[in-house]
C-alpha cells in the first residue's frame, strides 16, 4: 500500500478563503497608504471637502480600497472582468447606503460601518459568481 504525497495545491475552499483574505489585506493597505496622501493632496488643490463630508469621504475610501485591490488582483493574474466586478463590490454598498444617509434616516457611523460590512458581503457574492476565478492558481 502506497500513500500519495501530500498535495501542494490548496483545496478549493481554502484557496477561495485565502484569496478573500488577500483582497481584504490589500484593501486595508490601500486605505492606510492612500488616506494620508489625500489628506495632503486634496487640501493643496482646493478640495478638502472630499474628506470633510461623510458621503464623499466614503467614496474616497472605496477608491483607496479599489486601487489597492485592483493592483493586487491584476498582479495575481485575474481577468479584467473579475477585477471590475470586485471594484463594483467596493462601491455598491456605499452607494445604496448614501440614499438613507442623505434622507437623514441613518447616522454617519452607520454609513461607515454598514458600508464596510456590506462591502465584505458584496465581495463574497462577487466571488461566488465565479468560483473558478477565485479557486484556481493565479500568477
Amino acid at each position: 500500500m502506497t500513500l500519495a504525497p501530500p498535495s501542494r495545491t490548496p483545496s478549493r475552499p481554502r484557496a477561495f478563503l485565502r484569496h478573500y483574505a488577500e483582497m481584504v489585506v490589500a484593501m486595508v493597505v490601500g486605505m492606510v497608504a492612500l488616506e494620508p496622501v489625500w489628506g495632503v493632496v486634496l487640501p493643496a488643490v482646493g478640495l478638502p471637502v472630499l474628506l470633510e463630508r461623510p458621503d464623499l469621504h466614503v467614496l474616497v475610501m472605496a477608491t483607496d480600497m479599489t486601487i489597492a485591490m485592483t493592483l493586487w488582483m491584476r498582479y495575481r493574474g485575474h481577468r479584467w472582468r473579475a477585477t471590475a466586478e470586485m471594484a463594483a463590490a467596493m462601491y455598491l454598498p456605499f452607494l445604496v447606503l448614501l440614499v438613507p444617509w442623505w434622507a437623514g434616516l441613518i447616522p454617519e457611523r452607520t454609513l461607515m460601518v454598514a458600508g464596510h460590512v456590506l462591502m465584505l458581503v458584496a465581495m463574497a457574492l462577487a466571488m461566488l459568481l465565479r468560483p473558478d476565478e477565485y479557486t484556481r492558481h493565479h500568477h
